[in-house]
């Protein structure tokens, strides 16, 4: 069995799908691993490690690809060089489902056996498996690194000769896995934190952190989160009830976190332009989903603006931004994926498996996964 590590081509992608830790346990296997030159190279490791680790390098993509049955990359294959795979190779991969379609119909004319891996579910035995959870706790830990970054003053309580400073106020807007290390990291760091979100059960994971829980509190939030731990989108007359209460809170705030996503739906706008200005000069805020829409309605991909008084951060590609670290958590969750699915040295996909049935996209020439095919109209 040969196992292929692509180097990623795509704007601010820093991560590669495997570590020389992980080669090793993908050896051990039984895969032959080819890595593509200069894969690792933007997460801090170099071609010399994978070959300590018992790899190969492949010169270029094609080289790499060649006979290859499975197929790791961050990001995926792009739709032109997908011809380049062996046809009933699987590639283990984030692939965006919702938003490229044509990419994935390429996959499918070349008879790719496509994995998405942010369609993982969320069940017990598949924790490990979780890209999502995995880059989201770094995305949420960085954010708030990020923060402190662009504001012009301490986070905790400092006591001098000189006199008192006061600590920063944080609000983390969404709490869910970027979202809870967020309020971790802020509160380590010795700010005083609250945060919302739109489920009611979200409450007591933030108090647990030292955070102060801030929610419009009504019967739609009993049904606000999905049976696979996600938040629904809300009605407008929940939604107008909450901004309310947010553009309160906010204006007493010295930094935002903003880590709402809901898939397959453009990011929900949490942070108006007038509830920017209403913060106080200097305040900062970092707009996690702004690849998806951005929550902040300002915010700009790959840009950190300004805007009265208050500057406004939009990172792209966040975990990417602390690159060997996000790799190696990215590279275990895709060894623990592909591990249940070698049987006595030869691969052994069982389609029946929720997690496959699930994660799978195309096969034999058709994408076959249920959340993208066309819904009967009404249903949503």
């Amino acid at each position: 069995m040969k196992l292929a590590v692509l180097r990623e081509g795509r704007d601010a992608e820093k991560r590669v799908a495997a570590t020389p830790e992980t080669v090793k346990k993908l050896i051990a296997l039984g895969f032959t691993v080819s890595v593509e030159k200069g894969a690792g190279d933007a997460a801090s490791m170099p071609d010399s490690l994978y070959t300590d680790a018992g790899a190969s390098i492949g010169k270029d993509l094609k080289a790499t690809l060649k006979d290859a049955d499975v197929i790791f990359s961050v990001q995926g294959l792009e739709g032109k060089d997908a011809a380049h795979a062996k046809k009933g190779a699987a590639q283990l991969s984030v692939l965006n489902p919702f938003t490229e379609g044509e990419r994935l119909q390429s996959y499918a004319d070349a008879g790719l056996m496509a994995f998405a891996m942010e369609f993982v579910p969320r069940i017990t035995r598949a924790q490990s498996m979780d890209v999502l959870s995995s880059q989201s706790n770094l995305a949420g830990y960085k954010a708030v690194l990020d923060a402190t970054a662009e504001y012009g003053r301490a986070l905790p309580m400092m006591m001098t000769a000189a006199g008192t400073i006061a600590p920063a106020r944080v609000m983390v807007m969404g709490a869910g896995v970027a979202g809870l290390q967020a309020i971790a990291t802020a509160k380590r760091l010795g700010a005083i934190v609250s945060a919302t979100d739109v489920r009611a059960a979200a409450k007591e994971q933030v108090e647990s952190l030292g955070g102060k829980f801030v929610m419009v509190e009504d019967e739609e939030t009993a049904a606000a989160e999905t049976s696979g731990g996600y938040a629904r989108e809300m009605s407008d007359d929940y939604k107008a009830k909450q901004a309310a209460l947010i553009a309160e809170t906010l204006a007493k705030q010295d930094i935002a976190i903003t880590t709402a996503l809901i898939p397959g739906r453009p990011a929900p706008k949490l942070i108006t332009e007038e509830m920017i200005k209403s913060m106080k000069p200097g305040s900062v805020i970092v707009d996690l989903a702004v690849e998806a829409g951005g929550n902040c309605a300002l915010s700009e991909p790959g840009k950190v603006v300004e805007a009265y008084g208050v500057k406004i951060v939009g990172h792209k590609n966040v975990p990417s931004r602390l690159a060997a670290d996000a790799s190696a958590l990215f590279a275990r969750n895709l060894v623990h994926f592909i591990t249940p699915m070698v049987k006595e040295g030869a691969l052994a996909f069982d389609f029946e498996d929720q997690i496959i049935k699930e994660s799978l996209i195309t096969k034999d020439g058709a994408i076959v996964n249920e959340r993208l095919k066309p819904q009967p109209a009404g249903e949503k």
